[in-house]
């Protein structure tokens, strides 16, 4: 576990939840992982993701730019164009 933070965290879990306290310590360790992604590699993949749901470029982009806002870490604020370039290069 990363500090004794995230360990109080997973014993709240534990204590709330049905999940054992080594459980919700994994569940504690993905999330902080999952929220770790660099902002250009979770561009890349959320652009892959709302490709394969259809989305219009010009939607996949402003959602994109939205959840960016939106992250528990915030990434620094991307203009469209910057996501472009990111994707495109």
């Amino acid at each position: 576990m990363v500090s004794e933070q995230w360990d109080e965290l997973a014993r709240h879990l534990a204590r709330t939840t049905l999940l054992s306290e080594a459980a919700a310590s994994r569940v504690v360790e993905e999330v902080i992982a999952y929220f770790s992604e660099p902002a250009d590699a979770f561009i890349r993949r959320r652009h892959r993701e709302l490709q394969a749901a259809r989305l219009a470029n010009a939607e996949t982009f402003r959602r994109i730019a939205i959840e960016l806002a939106g992250r528990p870490v915030a990434a620094p604020q991307f203009s469209e164009r910057q996501i472009r370039r990111v994707i495109y290069g």
